[in-house]
């Protein structure tokens, strides 16, 4: 059976005709395979995948995802980066030494929805990583997702009653009617740099659209890695989101509009 496969032009463009089309005609394509991007299992002959392919200094890995977490892409990465992305990948060890190997590089995933809060719908990003975060120059396998967005400004969340405060100098970058990227403060006062950036502009809803212009900014949650997962409705969205709220594991933050 022919795969539900997106292959873009570009990832194309890079293995070549004749692969693309192998895959296409699921000679090639994993039947069932686990999301590049949020992990959780995923079926190309019953729902539409991805092709992303990741290119490193001396390597490339083609991986597949959910079309709805990530479009077909070509991802530069490091060498050492994507030796983190094969074992993330296969499950298998890669051929680093030791005393260099490196934990999982994150990648944060971003959904876009809804959010009904005292009676009124607000349009929401959910942020979770697809490893934990650890502080820079920290050894240790703990989690400091959470921590570091605190220090941030971002607000723990215990339950979605409220709209969260205003992180002033955050915004979220709205153009052409798509998501291209969170922007946090510049070092020393300096121009707004992408804390979060889409590799292709991700498309929202009509209804997230027009709440965003409505109110004019936009609510951030974020979760560590594990928390939400990937929920198909929106419901099912407010359901993990309260659920992360109960056990401590939320924070969140509301952030101007740029853009239309």
């Amino acid at each position: 059976m022919p795969r539900m496969l997106d292959v873009s032009d570009e990832v194309r463009a890079e293995i070549g005709d004749e692969e693309a089309d192998r895959l296409l005609a699921g000679e090639n394509a994993p039947g069932s395979y686990d999301c590049t991007s949020c992990r959780t299992p995923g079926d190309s002959e019953q729902e539409r995948t991805s092709t992303v392919l990741f290119i490193g200094d001396e390597t490339a890995v083609l991986a597949f995802a959910h079309a709805t977490c990530l479009p077909s892409q070509v991802v530069q990465v490091t060498e050492e980066q994507l030796q983190g992305a094969v074992k993330s990948i296969t499950g298998d060890s890669v051929d680093l030494e030791p005393d260099k190997a490196t934990p999982e590089q994150a990648v944060l995933g971003v959904t876009s929805g809804l959010v009904l809060i005292a009676g009124e719908l607000h349009p929401a990003l959910v942020v979770e990583p697809t490893a934990p975060v650890v502080r820079p120059g920290a050894t240790g396998a703990g989690d400091d997702f959470l921590p570091l967005l605190i220090e941030q400004g971002f607000m723990p969340v215990t339950e979605l009653a409220d709209v969260p405060p205003v992180l002033h100098g955050w915004s979220v970058l709205l153009a052409m009617g798509q998501l291209h990227a969170v922007l946090q403060p510049g070092t020393n006062g300096g121009q707004p740099v992408a804390w979060w950036q889409a590799h292709q502009p991700l498309l929202v809803t009509d209804g997230w659209r027009a709440a965003a212009n409505k109110h004019q900014q936009v609510l951030m949650f974020a979760a560590p890695v594990g928390s939400i997962g990937r929920q198909p409705r929106e419901d099912l969205l407010r359901e993990a989101l309260d659920k992360a709220a109960a056990n401590g594991k939320l924070v969140a933050a509301a952030m101007p509009l740029a853009g239309t």
